[in-house]
């Protein structure tokens, strides 16, 4: 199945050779105005000549109007609104637009299957509001996949995932990591996730440092060494 015609994609394989298949595959979801060359030069400082060929897709979001941006068309994985005057109000979230993204990386994880690189050796992989997407559409995958990476993001749809998780990934490891200083998206944000799931018995591997909403060296570092760890033949 080819992914939605409504994004593009950017993809490398590690280890110089174009040509290798690929032993696992890491899909990356870049955050709101960003697009898919985003997280590739992060990406290319990894070392995972361990695992061996790995695949890294990089796709961009289509472009929509952004609410809390004055309308503004970007790349968006969905629309986001202004918080609400009243802050014991829940949060107003896009549930159309977090579904219909939801389906297209549900179809780029499929997409990498019919290229030869099972679930289980999928990494789906998220900043800011592509950690949403993460979030959303791997823990409601079908099959069970590698891993999930969570960066400096949320839950989005929070109150419905216990009873919408999918039962192949229930037992999936997950990577988080959030700024001290996030100013964009706030650590407690990052930190009722984490609480979130670990509640429902997720593996979670916390991290936090003193940056804002930003990637720094530590993180990669940190990252690498989980990813090393959850693709290990």
């Amino acid at each position: 199945m080819a992914p939605s015609t409504s994004i593009e994609l950017r993809e490398f394989i590690t280890g110089g050779d174009p040509a290798a298949s690929p032993v696992a595959s890491i899909v990356v979801l870049h955050g709101l105005g960003a697009d898919g060359s985003d997280f590739v030069p992060i990406a290319q400082e990894l070392d995972l000549s361990a695992i061996g060929p790995v695949r890294f897709v990089f796709p961009s979001a289509p472009v929509r109007p952004v609410t809390i941006n004055a309308g503004y068309a970007m790349r968006a994985w969905y629309d986001i609104y202004p918080p609400s005057a009243d802050p014991a109000l829940p949060r107003r979230e896009d549930e159309a637009g977090l579904l219909e993204s939801q389906a297209i990386v549900q179809q780029l994880l499929d997409r990498e299957a019919e290229r030869g690189v099972a679930p289980e050796r999928t990494v789906l992989m998220g900043f800011s509001q592509g950690c949403a997407m993460t979030l959303l559409a791997g823990l409601r995958a079908p099959r069970r996949l590698a891993g999930l990476v969570a960066m400096s993001g949320y839950l989005p749809l929070g109150e419905r995932t216990a009873e919408e998780v999918a039962p192949a990934n229930r037992a999936t490891p997950l990577f988080m990591a959030h700024g001290d200083f996030d100013e964009v998206v706030v650590p407690d944000r990052g930190l009722a996730a984490r609480d979130a799931l670990t509640a429902l018995g997720y593996r979670v591997q916390w991290q936090t440092y003193p940056m804002g909403h930003e990637v720094c060296r530590e993180e990669i570092l940190d990252l690498n060494a989980w990813l090393v760890k959850v693709l290990a033949v």
